[in-house]
């Protein structure tokens, strides 16, 4: 994968450009600093859509579309003219549509099937993975004629670090087994990537986990590490189409 000036990451599959984007390139300040693409978590207006249309510049793109996300497992089917919908997950078939999921922490996922031209994103915290949000987004996109599909998930809370109850680990582990993990201080913690991986198999998905861990490296834009004020990073797919 190559870099840009807003672009951590970038990887390109036929038509379909996967990107990743960290804390670098925007104009934001203090713990927004610099590149936050979050609208709702207390940064300038202004700051953000500055970066989205940075952003948007950088893919070649009119404009990003992000979601509201909610913690569900709600999947919106867009196109050029959407409007940012409510939802954990978004899919589309348009060409030069790009879709951004926004975390600080929780699991970002994109998918697509770059033959049959149609890629979504999704947003996989805990609630998102217990709810099956990664398979809704694969059910739906397969209803719109996708059929051999990859999937990439990105930085995150990894599982040495994501500490939670031990009940919740449990709970978390009984509806999406092989998510249970140990912090690498020995208590109980969830492991979003390996989640979701478990998930995308079982739907003959082939994944692949990009490096990083949100409370590790203040590369990324952490929710926890940061004291519950941060900014957020995200993941885009946009399929251009024919040449």
């Amino acid at each position: 994968m190559g870099h840009d000036a807003v672009l951590h990451d970038r990887a390109e599959t036929g038509p379909v450009v996967v990107a990743l984007t960290a804390r670098a390139g925007g104009v934001s300040e203090g713990p927004y600093a610099a590149l936050n693409l979050g609208d709702h978590v207390g940064d300038d207006p202004v700051a953000v859509a500055e970066n989205l249309r940075r952003l948007a510049d950088a893919l070649e793109v009119e404009r990003v579309v992000g979601m509201t996300q909610v913690h569900g497992s709600d999947v919106a089917v867009v196109g050029s003219d959407s409007d940012e919908p409510t939802a954990d997950a978004m899919v589309t078939v348009e060409p030069g549509v790009a879709l951004l999921v926004r975390v600080a922490d929780c699991l970002p996922v994109v998918l697509a099937d770059p033959e049959a031209g149609v890629v979504g994103v999704a947003h996989a915290g805990r609630k998102g993975l217990e709810l099956g949000v990664v398979p809704r987004t694969v059910g739906v996109m397969r209803e719109h004629g996708a059929a051999g599909l990859r999937a990439w998930t990105g930085p995150h809370a990894c599982g040495r670090c994501y500490e939670v109850p031990a009940d919740m680990a449990a709970e978390v582990e009984r509806v999406a087994p092989g998510s249970a993990s140990r912090t690498s201080w020995g208590t109980a913690a969830i492991d979003l990537a390996a989640g979701v991986a478990a998930q995308l198999t079982a739907a003959d998905v082939l994944v692949e986990q990009l490096p990083g861990c949100t409370i590790e490296d203040d590369t990324f834009f952490s929710h926890r590490r940061q004291g519950g004020t941060a900014g957020r990073f995200g993941m885009v797919v946009v399929n251009r189409g024919p040449a």
